[in-house]
């Protein structure tokens, strides 16, 4: 019997609710932290960010000419981001996910803050750096303090929401960052410790070399 586009979708969709099903049904049985590689916390993580980027600001200074500021980015945030994420889904069944999100979003927003509080003014730059750094400055500071429109997840299903919500303050986060970066590149920050929204991380055990 020859069906529909309309029928196709409906088989399909279908299919997807019992398997969506089953796949949540094996996570609420089995242990959702066993035999899973451990990860650091968020915090954590944005504290390992903060320190890598000083120890690259240390070897762009350290460079015989002057460099360009080239050492901004955002990728890890968003890696951290994505740390979170994955520890919030190891917690099993949805309801407890979807609140593990709730909560990360507040974590990085209320880190977001701490990080704009420590930001200058982009009067306060003066006369340091080139002009083209201050009008970047003076641009990534607007978009660091801006905000949306209007709801960023409206009209997102139920189950995506939390999630939503969450990698949308992984962007607002993203966005501070970025202005602390080149703010601290210009010499007008503190360092993340210093600020007080990092912490020193513990020294990096080296990896032991594998034998043959």
């Amino acid at each position: 019997m020859h069906r529909g586009a309309g029928g196709l979708r409906q088989i399909a969709l279908g299919a997807a609710i019992v398997m969506f099903g089953a796949m949540q049904s094996a996570a609420q049985d089995a242990d959702p932290a066993e035999d899973l590689m451990p990860l650091p916390s968020f915090a954590d993580c944005m504290n390992e960010e903060a320190a890598r980027y000083e120890r690259a600001l240390r070897a762009a200074q350290g460079m015989s000419t002057p460099q360009k500021f080239e050492i901004g980015d955002t990728r890890g945030t968003g890696y951290c981001g994505s740390v979170g994420f994955v520890l919030c889904d190891r917690k099993g069944d949805l309801a407890r996910v979807q609140n593990c999100q709730s909560l990360f979003a507040l974590e990085q927003d209320v880190l977001a803050s701490k990080v704009r509080a420590g930001l200058p003014v982009p009067d306060a730059l003066g006369e340091t750096g080139t002009d083209v750094e201050r009008e970047l400055y003076q641009r990534l500071y607007a978009l660091a303090h801006g905000s949306s429109a209007g709801p960023d997840c409206a009209g997102d299903i139920p189950q995506r929401r939390t999630w939503c919500t969450a990698w949308e303050a992984n962007n607002r986060l993203s966005n501070a960052i970025l202005a602390w970066q080149l703010a601290r590149f210009l010499g007008a920050a503190e360092p993340a410790v210093v600020a007080g929204w990092a912490e020193t991380p513990p020294p990096q055990r080296p990896q032991a070399r594998a034998t043959d």
